[in-house]
């Protein structure tokens, strides 16, 4: 996701215990066209990626949010006249990574512009909720720029995991 990891893991700590990049349990990710069809292929990834780690139990909360950075991520991240074709890599990025106590889902993009969150207030737009709507369901949210050849940026969302007991010694 970067030449370094450790930079955008950074604001991730949430105050939790510090991350070490390497200390990822799971991790997946996702090349999404630059096409809306894209934000359901990202929900679909984030199912089957979820039930695979045993989490299923969040699907709700984080598709909600995966939707979200991929449709600003589309609508805001790329040139209006982006094409995605076969010879192309595909412009934006969904990631997840897992640790004990913590997911993180991160969509990358080609743009520089920050992402900007509406007011609360300002409900009587069509559009432009998005990031309030991150900010309701995930435990925090945030996004750096890319460093190196890759460019663009990084949107992330936090979301805490229970913390599971260890099973007790069989007797």
């Amino acid at each position: 996701m970067g030449t370094n990891g450790s930079t955008m893991l950074e604001p991730l700590r949430q105050g939790l215990p510090p991350l070490d990049p390497a200390a990822v349990s799971n991790a997946a990710s996702c090349a999404l066209p630059a096409r809306y069809e894209a934000v359901r292929e990202a929900r679909l990834f984030t199912r089957r990626t979820l039930d695979q780690w045993d989490i299923g139990d969040r699907f709700d909360d984080v598709c909600l949010v995966v939707s979200e950075l991929v449709t600003n991520s589309l609508r805001h991240g790329l040139p209006a006249a982006t094409l995605c074709t076969a010879e192309q890599s595909p412009p934006v990025r969904l990631h997840l990574m897992r640790w004990t106590e913590r997911l993180v889902c991160a969509v990358r993009d080609p743009s520089h512009a920050s992402p900007v969150a509406r007011e609360a207030d300002d409900f009587s737009a069509e559009s432009g909720r998005g990031l309030f709507l991150v900010d309701s369901f995930a435990d925090g949210w945030g996004w750096h720029p890319m460093a190196g050849t890759l460019g663009g940026k990084v949107v992330w969302a936090l979301f805490r995991l229970p913390h599971s007991p260890q099973p007790l010694p069989a007797e």
